[in-house]
Protein backbone atom coordinates (compact mmCIF):
# COMPACT_ATOMS: atom_id res chain seq x y z
CA UNK A 1 0.00 0.00 0.00
CA UNK A 2 3.13 2.56 1.11
CA UNK A 3 4.64 1.86 -2.18
CA UNK A 4 1.48 2.14 -4.11
CA UNK A 5 0.77 5.74 -2.51
CA UNK A 6 4.42 6.87 -3.05
CA UNK A 7 4.01 5.93 -6.86
CA UNK A 8 0.99 7.83 -6.99
CA UNK A 9 2.60 10.85 -5.47
CA UNK A 10 5.49 10.95 -7.79
CA UNK A 11 3.03 10.48 -10.53
CA UNK A 12 1.17 13.81 -9.34
CA UNK A 13 4.14 15.64 -9.07
CA UNK A 14 6.10 14.95 -12.12
CA UNK A 15 2.60 15.42 -13.73
CA UNK A 16 2.89 19.04 -12.32
CA UNK A 17 6.51 19.58 -13.14
CA UNK A 18 5.71 18.44 -17.47
CA UNK A 19 3.97 21.80 -18.07
CA UNK A 20 7.21 23.71 -17.12
CA UNK A 21 9.51 21.87 -18.29
CA UNK A 22 7.94 21.46 -21.41
CA UNK A 23 7.36 25.43 -21.90
CA UNK A 24 10.74 25.92 -20.67
CA UNK A 25 11.83 23.49 -23.89
CA UNK A 26 9.88 25.40 -26.00
CA UNK A 27 10.89 28.72 -25.58
CA UNK A 28 10.14 31.32 -27.30
CA UNK A 29 7.18 29.36 -28.59
CA UNK A 30 5.77 33.29 -29.43
CA UNK A 31 6.36 36.67 -29.37
CA UNK A 32 7.89 38.43 -26.33
CA UNK A 33 6.67 41.40 -24.35
CA UNK A 34 8.17 43.71 -22.72
CA UNK A 35 6.35 45.58 -20.19
CA UNK A 36 7.84 49.78 -19.85
CA UNK A 37 5.91 51.29 -16.85
CA UNK A 38 6.90 54.67 -18.61
CA UNK A 39 5.64 56.97 -21.63
CA UNK A 40 7.64 56.37 -25.17
CA UNK A 41 10.36 58.26 -25.60
CA UNK A 42 12.24 58.23 -22.34
CA UNK A 43 15.36 56.99 -21.64
CA UNK A 44 13.78 53.42 -20.07
CA UNK A 45 11.67 53.41 -23.08
CA UNK A 46 14.65 53.83 -25.46
CA UNK A 47 16.81 51.24 -23.57
CA UNK A 48 13.87 48.52 -23.89
CA UNK A 49 13.57 48.92 -27.60
CA UNK A 50 17.08 49.26 -28.37
CA UNK A 51 18.01 45.78 -26.29
CA UNK A 52 14.65 44.63 -27.65
CA UNK A 53 16.14 44.72 -31.13
CA UNK A 54 18.59 43.14 -30.89
CA UNK A 55 17.19 40.15 -28.95
CA UNK A 56 14.54 39.87 -32.07
CA UNK A 57 17.22 39.19 -33.95
CA UNK A 58 18.45 36.60 -32.21
CA UNK A 59 15.91 35.09 -30.93
CA UNK A 60 13.95 34.28 -33.48
CA UNK A 61 10.56 35.68 -32.47
CA UNK A 62 9.38 39.36 -32.31
CA UNK A 63 10.31 41.32 -28.84
CA UNK A 64 7.78 44.02 -28.28
CA UNK A 65 7.17 47.34 -26.16
CA UNK A 66 4.26 47.49 -24.14
CA UNK A 67 4.21 51.10 -22.50
CA UNK A 68 2.32 50.92 -19.16
CA UNK A 69 2.71 54.21 -17.32
CA UNK A 70 0.69 55.04 -13.68
CA UNK A 71 1.20 54.72 -10.05
CA UNK A 72 5.03 54.97 -10.11
CA UNK A 73 5.50 51.90 -11.85
CA UNK A 74 3.13 49.73 -9.90
CA UNK A 75 0.48 48.90 -12.55
CA UNK A 76 2.84 47.38 -14.97
CA UNK A 77 4.64 45.84 -12.15
CA UNK A 78 1.49 43.68 -10.89
CA UNK A 79 0.51 43.33 -14.35
CA UNK A 80 3.58 41.38 -15.05
CA UNK A 81 4.12 40.01 -11.18
CA UNK A 82 0.84 38.20 -12.36
CA UNK A 83 1.45 37.01 -16.13
CA UNK A 84 2.04 33.67 -17.04
CA UNK A 85 5.43 33.13 -15.61
CA UNK A 86 6.78 31.11 -18.88
CA UNK A 87 9.52 33.74 -19.65
CA UNK A 88 7.13 35.81 -23.04
CA UNK A 89 6.15 38.55 -20.32
CA UNK A 90 9.12 40.42 -19.13
CA UNK A 91 9.25 43.90 -17.36
CA UNK A 92 11.72 46.88 -17.71
CA UNK A 93 12.67 47.17 -14.02
CA UNK A 94 14.44 50.33 -12.41
CA UNK A 95 14.78 52.43 -9.20
CA UNK A 96 11.01 52.68 -9.17
CA UNK A 97 10.51 49.38 -8.20
CA UNK A 98 13.78 49.65 -5.48
CA UNK A 99 12.09 52.88 -4.03
CA UNK A 100 8.58 51.56 -4.03
CA UNK A 101 8.92 49.41 -0.79
CA UNK A 102 10.10 52.44 1.38
CA UNK A 103 7.27 55.05 -0.10
CA UNK A 104 4.54 52.63 -0.28
CA UNK A 105 2.15 51.29 2.76
CA UNK A 106 0.99 48.43 0.36
CA UNK A 107 1.36 47.08 -2.73
CA UNK A 108 -0.14 44.49 -4.69
CA UNK A 109 3.15 42.76 -5.00
CA UNK A 110 6.94 42.10 -3.35
CA UNK A 111 9.59 43.50 -5.77
CA UNK A 112 12.14 40.93 -4.12
CA UNK A 113 9.62 38.10 -3.84
CA UNK A 114 7.78 37.97 -6.77
CA UNK A 115 10.28 38.81 -9.74
CA UNK A 116 13.58 37.39 -10.68
CA UNK A 117 15.75 39.37 -12.31
CA UNK A 118 17.04 38.37 -15.73
CA UNK A 119 20.27 40.88 -15.75
CA UNK A 120 20.91 44.69 -15.54
CA UNK A 121 20.68 46.25 -18.74
CA UNK A 122 22.33 49.84 -17.53
CA UNK A 123 23.25 52.41 -15.13
CA UNK A 124 23.06 56.56 -15.68
CA UNK A 125 24.03 58.60 -13.53
CA UNK A 126 22.39 62.05 -12.53
CA UNK A 127 24.02 65.66 -12.45
CA UNK A 128 23.36 68.73 -10.43
CA UNK A 129 22.42 71.82 -12.70
CA UNK A 130 22.03 75.33 -11.87
CA UNK A 131 20.83 78.13 -14.64
CA UNK A 132 23.23 79.13 -17.05
CA UNK A 133 23.15 82.80 -15.75
CA UNK A 134 23.57 81.13 -12.13
CA UNK A 135 25.62 83.18 -9.84
CA UNK A 136 27.57 80.03 -8.58
CA UNK A 137 30.77 79.33 -10.61
CA UNK A 138 30.27 75.95 -9.08
CA UNK A 139 29.33 73.47 -5.95
CA UNK A 140 31.99 74.34 -3.53
CA UNK A 141 30.63 78.43 -4.08
CA UNK A 142 27.21 76.93 -3.73
CA UNK A 143 27.73 75.05 -0.24
CA UNK A 144 29.37 77.83 1.11
CA UNK A 145 26.31 80.21 0.09
CA UNK A 146 23.93 77.96 1.56
CA UNK A 147 25.63 77.59 4.50
CA UNK A 148 26.37 81.09 5.02
CA UNK A 149 22.05 81.40 4.28
CA UNK A 150 20.62 78.71 5.70
CA UNK A 151 16.70 77.85 4.24
CA UNK A 152 17.31 80.05 1.29
CA UNK A 153 18.69 77.28 -1.30
CA UNK A 154 15.76 75.61 -3.39
CA UNK A 155 16.58 72.45 -4.70
CA UNK A 156 14.52 71.25 -7.09
CA UNK A 157 13.21 67.77 -9.14
CA UNK A 158 10.44 66.08 -10.62
CA UNK A 159 7.72 64.16 -8.60
CA UNK A 160 8.09 62.91 -5.14
CA UNK A 161 9.61 59.27 -5.39
CA UNK A 162 11.11 60.04 -8.46
CA UNK A 163 14.98 59.05 -8.04
CA UNK A 164 15.56 62.90 -8.81
CA UNK A 165 13.57 63.73 -6.02
CA UNK A 166 15.40 61.19 -3.28
CA UNK A 167 18.91 62.36 -5.37
CA UNK A 168 17.79 65.96 -3.94
CA UNK A 169 17.11 64.55 -0.81
CA UNK A 170 20.19 63.13 -0.98
CA UNK A 171 22.47 65.64 -1.58
CA UNK A 172 20.57 68.07 1.34
CA UNK A 173 21.11 65.44 3.98
CA UNK A 174 24.55 64.51 2.58
CA UNK A 175 25.65 68.11 2.36
CA UNK A 176 24.52 68.90 5.95
CA UNK A 177 22.73 71.74 4.01
CA UNK A 178 19.44 73.73 5.61
CA UNK A 179 17.11 73.82 2.17
CA UNK A 180 14.48 73.57 0.65
CA UNK A 181 13.40 70.84 -1.88
CA UNK A 182 10.81 71.98 -4.47
CA UNK A 183 9.26 68.91 -7.17
CA UNK A 184 7.87 69.59 -10.31
CA UNK A 185 5.97 67.15 -12.49
CA UNK A 186 8.23 67.15 -14.90
CA UNK A 187 11.90 68.20 -16.39
CA UNK A 188 10.27 71.06 -18.19
CA UNK A 189 8.88 72.65 -15.61
CA UNK A 190 12.31 72.23 -13.46
CA UNK A 191 14.14 74.03 -16.24
CA UNK A 192 12.03 76.76 -16.43
CA UNK A 193 12.25 77.38 -12.34
CA UNK A 194 15.84 77.09 -12.94
CA UNK A 195 15.97 80.03 -15.61
CA UNK A 196 13.38 81.97 -13.98
CA UNK A 197 15.55 81.76 -10.63
CA UNK A 198 12.75 80.05 -8.38
CA UNK A 199 15.27 76.95 -7.98
CA UNK A 200 18.70 77.48 -7.31
CA UNK A 201 19.66 74.11 -8.84
CA UNK A 202 18.28 70.45 -9.23
CA UNK A 203 19.13 67.00 -9.77
CA UNK A 204 18.14 65.50 -13.39
CA UNK A 205 19.07 62.40 -15.26
CA UNK A 206 21.81 63.28 -17.42
CA UNK A 207 20.74 62.58 -20.72
CA UNK A 208 17.26 64.62 -21.09
CA UNK A 209 19.27 68.05 -20.17
CA UNK A 210 22.77 67.48 -21.82
CA UNK A 211 21.80 69.04 -25.03
CA UNK A 212 20.86 72.32 -22.44
CA UNK A 213 23.90 71.96 -21.27
CA UNK A 214 26.10 71.92 -23.62
CA UNK A 215 23.86 74.95 -25.04
CA UNK A 216 24.80 77.25 -21.96
CA UNK A 217 20.95 77.36 -21.15
CA UNK A 218 21.97 75.12 -17.95
CA UNK A 219 25.30 74.70 -16.34
CA UNK A 220 26.38 71.44 -14.45
CA UNK A 221 28.30 71.75 -11.51
CA UNK A 222 28.58 68.28 -10.24
CA UNK A 223 28.22 64.34 -11.86
CA UNK A 224 26.47 62.12 -8.43
CA UNK A 225 28.13 58.66 -9.66
CA UNK A 226 31.39 57.19 -8.93
CA UNK A 227 33.54 58.91 -11.63
CA UNK A 228 33.15 61.98 -14.33
CA UNK A 229 30.71 61.50 -17.32
CA UNK A 230 32.34 60.60 -20.78
CA UNK A 231 29.69 63.49 -21.79
CA UNK A 232 30.76 66.26 -19.50
CA UNK A 233 34.97 65.24 -18.83
CA UNK A 234 35.13 68.79 -17.09
CA UNK A 235 32.73 68.49 -14.56
CA UNK A 236 33.87 66.92 -11.15
CA UNK A 237 31.68 63.96 -9.44
CA UNK A 238 29.98 65.36 -6.26
CA UNK A 239 32.74 63.58 -3.85
CA UNK A 240 35.47 65.73 -5.75
CA UNK A 241 33.52 69.07 -5.49
CA UNK A 242 33.11 68.49 -1.66
CA UNK A 243 30.08 65.95 -1.64
CA UNK A 244 31.66 62.93 -0.04
CA UNK A 245 28.54 60.82 0.41
CA UNK A 246 26.44 62.12 -2.66
CA UNK A 247 26.35 58.91 -5.16
CA UNK A 248 22.94 58.53 -6.72
CA UNK A 249 22.71 56.80 -9.96
CA UNK A 250 19.86 55.39 -12.13
CA UNK A 251 19.36 52.14 -13.60
CA UNK A 252 16.99 49.70 -15.66
CA UNK A 253 16.94 46.15 -15.64
CA UNK A 254 15.19 43.50 -16.97
CA UNK A 255 12.43 41.10 -14.81
CA UNK A 256 10.44 38.00 -14.95
CA UNK A 257 7.98 36.80 -12.69
CA UNK A 258 9.80 34.34 -9.86
CA UNK A 259 7.97 31.23 -10.98
CA UNK A 260 9.72 30.99 -14.56
CA UNK A 261 11.44 28.06 -14.96
CA UNK A 262 15.12 28.18 -14.34
CA UNK A 263 16.11 27.39 -18.28
CA UNK A 264 13.82 29.93 -19.20
CA UNK A 265 15.42 32.75 -17.10
CA UNK A 266 19.07 31.91 -18.05
CA UNK A 267 18.13 31.28 -21.88
CA UNK A 268 16.78 34.79 -21.27
CA UNK A 269 19.85 36.03 -19.68
CA UNK A 270 22.16 34.70 -22.14
CA UNK A 271 20.03 36.64 -24.72
CA UNK A 272 20.42 40.08 -23.15
CA UNK A 273 23.97 39.46 -22.15
CA UNK A 274 24.62 38.91 -25.92
CA UNK A 275 22.66 41.97 -26.86
CA UNK A 276 24.31 44.15 -24.77
CA UNK A 277 27.84 42.88 -25.80
CA UNK A 278 26.56 43.30 -29.43
CA UNK A 279 28.63 46.17 -30.50
CA UNK A 280 26.02 48.48 -32.12
CA UNK A 281 23.66 47.81 -29.30
CA UNK A 282 26.24 48.60 -27.19
CA UNK A 283 27.43 52.18 -29.02
CA UNK A 284 23.57 52.91 -28.97
CA UNK A 285 23.56 52.76 -24.92
CA UNK A 286 26.83 54.71 -24.76
CA UNK A 287 25.46 57.25 -26.76
CA UNK A 288 22.40 57.76 -24.24
CA UNK A 289 25.56 58.26 -21.44
CA UNK A 290 24.04 54.57 -20.18
CA UNK A 291 26.94 52.27 -18.95
CA UNK A 292 25.71 48.87 -20.46
CA UNK A 293 26.20 46.32 -17.31
CA UNK A 294 25.26 42.82 -18.35
CA UNK A 295 25.42 40.31 -15.39
CA UNK A 296 23.96 37.35 -13.92
CA UNK A 297 20.52 37.20 -12.84
CA UNK A 298 22.36 36.11 -9.05
CA UNK A 299 24.20 39.30 -9.70
CA UNK A 300 21.17 41.51 -10.11
CA UNK A 301 18.97 40.35 -7.29
CA UNK A 302 21.67 41.16 -5.27
CA UNK A 303 21.70 44.62 -6.88
CA UNK A 304 17.49 45.08 -6.73
CA UNK A 305 18.45 44.52 -2.84
CA UNK A 306 21.27 46.66 -1.83
CA UNK A 307 19.62 49.09 -3.89
CA UNK A 308 16.12 48.83 -2.00
CA UNK A 309 18.26 49.02 1.52
CA UNK A 310 19.80 52.31 0.18
CA UNK A 311 16.72 54.46 -0.91
CA UNK A 312 14.91 53.17 1.64
CA UNK A 313 17.15 54.69 4.31
CA UNK A 314 17.28 57.37 2.26
CA UNK A 315 13.38 57.77 2.29
CA UNK A 316 13.65 57.56 5.74
CA UNK A 317 16.21 60.06 6.76
CA UNK A 318 14.18 62.57 4.74
CA UNK A 319 11.00 62.09 6.15
CA UNK A 320 9.04 61.09 3.76
CA UNK A 321 5.60 59.69 4.57
CA UNK A 322 4.53 56.45 2.78
CA UNK A 323 1.90 56.63 0.34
Amino acid sequence: MKRRQVLALTAASLAGALPLAARAQAFPSKALKIVVPFAAGGVADITARTVAQRMTETLGQPVVIENRPGAGGIVAADLVAKSDPDGHTLLLMSNANAVSAGLFKQLPFDPARDFSVVSLLGTFDLVLVTSGESRFSGLPEMLAWARANPGKLNIGSINIGSTQHLAAELFKSAAGLDAQVVPFNGTPAVVTALRGGQIDVAAEVLSPVLPQIRGGVLKAVAITGTRRSAALPQVPTAREAGVANLLASSWNALGVPARTPREVLERLNREVVAALNHAPTRQKLIEMNIEPSPGTPAQGQDWLASETRHWGEVIQRAGIQKQ
